[in-house]
C-alpha cells in the first residue's frame, strides 16, 4: 500500500466480523423489511401496537415486494462496510421496482426525514411514510427523483451499469455499488454494459461494483441466468473482465445470521482487492487492465414473505414478484397472514416506545453525506461547477457577405469544443458511438484522447488510458454515461448520427420526465443540461441512403415538459457556435441541436449570429424584397440549414422572374418559438408572431424534418390555414444531395411553384413559369441520372444578392439556371 492510495479504498483491518456486528446487520434489515411491506400495505396501525383490522390496510394495494429484501440486505451490508472503512458511496438499484426498500433505507439512516421534515422519525412519520407509498398525492413505487439517494429510477429496465460508471467517471474516490436484478441483466444494453469496464481509468475514475442479484424470477418467468450452470455465469462474467464472487443464501431456513456472515466476508474481500487495485494503479504498477471484482447474490424471489398463500409456493416463486397477499383487506385469512408477516421482523424490538427507530437498528448507519442516501454525488447539483466556457467568438468564421464563405459547421464547433476541453480536464467529457470523427468534431482530439483500457496496438490512434471522448458504438451506454456523468455533478454531450438517435427514444423520456419532477422538489439542485449534438443528419444522408434518413427525433422529444426541451436547427458555423455556448450554460433542459456536417455556406456574421441566435427566429433584410410600410406578398420560412438553403435559392428566382413580388425571408433557429407564449416558455407572444409572419398572408415554410411538426407547433396561430410546410415526408434513397430534396418537394423549384399556387393572382400571370420549374426538376432529376451528380447550376450555386439567378430557360433543352453574379464573376 501506498500513502497516495485515497483514503476511500484502503484495505480494512484483518479479522472477522463479530457476531454482534451480524445482529446489528440483520437488525437494520429486519427494519427496512418491516418498513417496506408497511408501504405496500399499510394505511394505519404503523408499528402493530394493535392487532391488525382491515381498515389498516389499503384498499388498492400497489407495489413490489420480490426484489425489495435483496435490496434491504444489500444496502445493509454496505452500511457496515461504509462505516467501517470511511468510504464515498452511492447505491444505484437496478431492479425496476425496488422502490420501497429504497425509501425504508434513507427513512432508517434519517436522511428522508430531514429533506421531509412533515416526516419524522415517529410512530405517526412511520405512519405517514407508509400511507404516501403509491398512493394519489403521494410518491411512486420506484426509486424516483423524490428518493433521496437516487441517481436511477429503475421503471425502465437494462441502465443500471452504464448509470452507474457514468457516476464513476472522474470520481476516483467513489465507489458505485450497482445492483442488477437477474430480469434486467437480460436487456440489451445491460448486457452490452458489462463491458464499461474497459473505459474505466483506476486512477482518474471511481470504482463501480457490480452485483447481480439472481433471484430466479421476473414478472411471471424464470430468469434465464439464474437458471444456467453456475460454472457458466462464473465463465461470462470472466469473459466480460470481472473476477466475480458467489454469495448464496435464504434458502432450507437457513439462519440469516449465516447468510450475513458470508456476504460480510465476500464483501470484506471484494473491497479489499478494489483497495489493491487502486493502490497499484497510483503507483504504477498495474501491468494490465484489471479484473474488477463483482458479487452475484443468489437468494429466494421475495425472501422473508410468507412460503406459502392458499395453497401455493409464494416465496421463492414468480407469485412474490408484486404483492402476494392481494386481498390482504378483504379477507380474514389473508389478513392474518398478514399480520403473521409483518410480526415476523419482531418490530417491538427495531422501534422504540416514540416509533423511532431504535439506536440497536441504526448503529451502523453512516453519518451525514457518508450516508448513501445523503452522498451529495446523488443529488449531483450540490457538486455542479460552472464550466469555464472559452469565448466562441474566437473561432468565428469570417462572413465578408451571405453566402460569401463556405465551411463545414461542426468542423468549426470541434475547434471551440477542443477549447472547452482544454478548459475542463476533469468536469466535461464528450460522448458517442464511435462518430466523433465521423461527424467532424475531429479538433477534440488534438487536445485529448479516447478513452480506452482494453488492448492498444501500435496502429491505433487517439487511443489512451485517459480521455475527454467516450466512444463506444452502442447509442445506449453513451447515453447512459452521459446521464450518470450529469446526475452526479458534471457535464457533457452526446454527439450521434441523426437517424439513429432515436435508439435512446425511451432512455430521453425517462431522464427528460426526471427532470420535470426534479423541478419540483426543493432539496434537488438543478444539474448540467443533457445536450444532443446530430450531425450526418437527413438531408445529407445520400450516400447511405434511406436507412441513415430520419428527423424524427426532434418529434419525440418535443412530446416532453416545455420547460424541459429545447431544440435549435442552426444554418451555419456561427449559430451553431452561438447555440452551443449557450447550450452548454443552461441547466435541467433536454437540448437538442441539429447540425450538418458538409460544406455549407456562411451566411451571417458572428454579431448578427448571435442577435439571430438570442432571438430564436427573425428576418432575413438581406435576402427579402418587401417594401417597407407594407405588407409583404409572402413569407418565406425556413429552419435548418437545407432547408435555409433552398429557401434562399427560391427567393433568387423569385427576386429576378418577380421583381414585383413583396417577399419576406423568416428563418427559424429556435424551434420552439413557433409555439405560443401559454405552450412554451420561448413562445412568441401574438404580437410578436403576427409581425414577423402576418395573419393572412401565405407562409411557404420549408423545414427539415417531417412537416407536420410545424403544423401542430402553430395550430393556435391566427395565421395557421395560410402555412404550407415542406420537409421530410419519408421519401429517400441512395442518391444526390438535390435529388434528396426533390424526392421530398422541398427543392428551390417546388417552393417557386408553391408561390404561385398560393399567392392570390400568381398563377394567372406565371403560369409558363410555373411550367418552367416543373422542367427544371425533370431536367436535374435527369442528370444524376445520367451523370451520378448533381446539375451545376445546384452544386454551383451561390447567392448572388440584389442581381439574382434567372429560371431555368427550358427553350435551351438543357433544363440549366443561368446564374448572374452580383460581382460579375463567372459562377458556372
Amino acid at each position: 500500500m501506498t500513502s497516495h492510495t485515497p483514503p476511500a479504498f484502503r484495505r480494512r483491518s484483518p479479522g472477522p466480523v463479530h457476531d454482534a456486528v451480524l445482529d446489528r446487520l440483520d437488525a437494520w434489515w429486519r427494519a427496512a423489511n418491516y418498513l417496506s411491506v408497511g408501504q405496500i400495505y399499510l394505511l394505519d396501525n404503523p408499528l402493530l401496537r394493535r392487532p391488525l383490522m382491515r381498515n389498516d390496510v389499503k384498499p388498492r394495494l400497489l407495489g413490489h415486494w420480490g426484489t425489495t429484501p435483496g435490496l434491504n440486505f444489500i444496502y445493509a451490508h454496505l452500511n457496515r462496510a461504509i462505516q467501517e472503512r470511511s468510504l464515498h458511496t452511492i447505491y444505484v438499484a437496478g431492479p425496476g421496482h425496488g422502490g420501497p426498500g429504497m425509501v425504508a433505507n434513507a427513512y432508517l439512516d434519517g436522511t428522508y426525514s430531514e429533506v421531509y421534515p412533515q416526516i419524522p422519525m415517529s410512530e405517526d412519520g412511520v405512519r405517514r411514510l407508509f400511507r404516501q407509498f403509491s398512493f394519489p398525492g403521494g410518491i411512486p413505487s420506484h426509486a424516483a427523483p423524490e428518493t433521496p439517494g437516487s441517481i436511477h429510477e429503475g421503471g425502465e429496465l437494462g441502465y443500471a451499469l452504464s448509470h452507474a460508471y457514468g457516476a464513476a467517471f472522474d470520481n476516483p474516490g467513489l465507489l458505485v455499488a450497482a445492483v442488477v436484478g437477474d430480469g434486467e441483466a437480460e436487456t440489451g444494453p445491460l448486457a452490452t454494459s458489462w463491458h464499461s469496464n474497459k473505459f474505466l481509468n483506476p486512477v482518474q475514475d471511481g470504482v463501480v461494483l457490480p452485483i447481480l442479484h439472481l433471484n430466479g424470477y421476473k414478472i411471471a418467468n424464470p430468469t434465464i441466468l439464474a437458471r444456467i450452470p453456475e460454472s457458466e455465469l462464473l465463465d461470462l462474467m470472466r469473459g466480460y473482465g470481472h473476477t466475480p464472487y458467489v454469495v448464496s443464501g435464504g434458502f432450507d431456513d437457513e439462519d440469516p445470521i449465516a447468510v450475513h456472515r458470508r456476504m460480510a466476508e465476500t464483501l470484506d474481500l471484494v473491497l479489499d482487492q478494489i483497495a489493491d487495485i487502486k493502490a497499484a494503479a497510483v503507483a504504477g504498477d498495474l501491468s494490465a487492465r484489471p479484473s474488477w471484482p463483482m458479487i452475484i447474490l443468489r437468494t429466494p424471489k421475495g425472501w422473508t414473505c410468507p412460503k406459502e398463500i392458499d395453497g401455493l409456493p409464494a416465496e421463492g416463486s414468480w407469485r412474490a414478484h408484486q404483492v402476494p397477499l392481494a386481498s390482504a383487506r378483504d379477507t380474514d385469512e389473508h389478513l392474518r397472514i398478514l399480520e403473521r408477516w409483518l410480526r415476523s421482523y419482531r418490530p417491538e424490538e427495531l422501534f422504540d416506545e416514540a416509533g423511532a427507530p431504535a439506536a440497536r437498528t441504526t448503529s451502523l448507519a453512516p453519518e451525514g453525506d457518508r450516508r448513501m442516501s445523503a452522498n451529495p454525488a446523488a443529488n449531483g447539483g450540490l457538486l455542479k461547477q460552472d464550466l469555464v466556457l472559452p469565448d466562441f467568438r474566437q473561432h468565428a468564421v469570417e462572413v465578408p457577405s451571405p453566402g460569401a464563405t463556405i465551411h463545414e459547421p461542426t468542423r468549426v464547433l470541434g475547434g471551440w469544443l477542443a477549447d472547452v476541453v482544454r478548459a475542463n480536464p476533469t468536469t466535461f467529457r464528450i460522448f458517442g458511438p464511435d462518430e466523433t470523427a465521423s461527424n467532424r468534431l475531429g479538433a477534440v482530439l488534438e487536445v485529448t484522447d479516447k478513452q480506452w483500457n482494453a488492448e492498444r496496438l501500435p496502429s491505433d490512434e487517439h487511443l489512451a488510458p485517459t480521455g475527454r471522448v467516450m466512444e463506444m458504438l452502442s447509442e445506449h451506454q453513451c447515453q447512459g454515461w452521459l446521464e450518470g456523468y450529469l446526475l452526479t455533478g458534471r457535464h457533457g454531450v452526446f454527439t450521434s448520427y441523426e437517424a439513429f438517435i432515436h435508439i435512446v427514444d425511451s432512455m430521453l423520456n425517462q431522464h427528460a420526465k426526471w427532470l420535470k419532477v426534479t423541478k419540483e422538489i426543493p432539496w434537488r439542485r438543478p444539474i448540467a443540461s443533457l445536450n444532443y449534438l446530430l450531425s450526418s443528419h437527413v438531408w445529407r444522408q445520400d450516400h447511405n441512403g434511406l436507412s441513415h434518413q430520419d428527423p424524427g427525433f426532434i418529434d419525440h422529444v418535443v412530446n416532453k415538459k416545455a420547460d424541459v426541451v429545447r431544440v435549435y436547427l442552426p444554418f451555419d458555423a456561427n449559430t451553431l457556435l452561438s447555440a452551443y455556448d449557450h447550450c452548454l450554460r443552461t441547466v435541467d433542459y433536454v437540448n437538442v441541436v441539429v447540425a450538418g456536417k458538409q460544406p455549407t455556406f456562411d451566411w451571417l456574421p458572428m454579431d448578427a449570429a448571435v442577435a439571430h441566435m438570442t432571438r430564436g427566429i427573425g428576418i432575413f433584410e438581406w435576402a427579402g424584397t418587401e417594401v417597407p410600410g407594407e405588407q409583404p406578398d409572402v413569407v418565406m420560412a425556413c429552419a435548418g440549414d437545407v432547408p435555409t438553403l433552398e429557401t434562399l435559392a427560391a427567393v433568387s428566382i423569385l427576386r429576378a422572374e418577380m421583381p414585383e413580388l413583396k417577399i419576406r425571408v423568416v428563418n427559424v433557429v429556435d424551434l420552439m418559438r413557433l409555439q405560443s407564449e401559454d405552450q412554451h416558455p420561448h413562445g412568441l407572444s401574438e404580437p410578436a408572431w403576427d409581425a414577423l409572419f402576418g395573419v393572412d398572408r401565405p407562409v411557404i415554410f420549408a423545414y427539415h424534418g417531417y412537416p407536420w411538426l410545424i403544423h401542430r407547433l402553430t395550430y393556435r396561430r391566427a395565421d395557421n390555414p395560410h402555412i404550407h410546410v415542406r420537409g421530410y415526408k419519408e421519401e429517400g434513397t441512395t442518391t444526390t444531395p438535390f435529388d434528396m430534396v426533390m424526392l421530398n418537394d422541398m427543392d428551390r423549384y417546388h417552393l417557386v411553384i408553391d408561390v404561385i399556387d398560393r399567392v392570390p393572382g400568381l398563377a394567372e400571370r406565371y403560369g409558363p413559369l410555373r411550367q418552367r420549374m416543373q422542367d427544371a426538376r425533370l431536367a436535374a432529376r435527369q442528370y444524376t441520372r445520367q451523370h451520378g451528380e448533381d446539375i451545376p447550376e445546384v452544386s454551383d450555386w451561390t447567392w448572388s444578392g440584389a442581381t439574382a439567378e434567372r429560371a431555368p430557360d427550358t427553350n435551351t433543352g438543357t433544363g440549366h439556371v443561368s446564374v448572374a453574379d452580383s460581382t460579375g464573376g463567372d459562377n458556372e
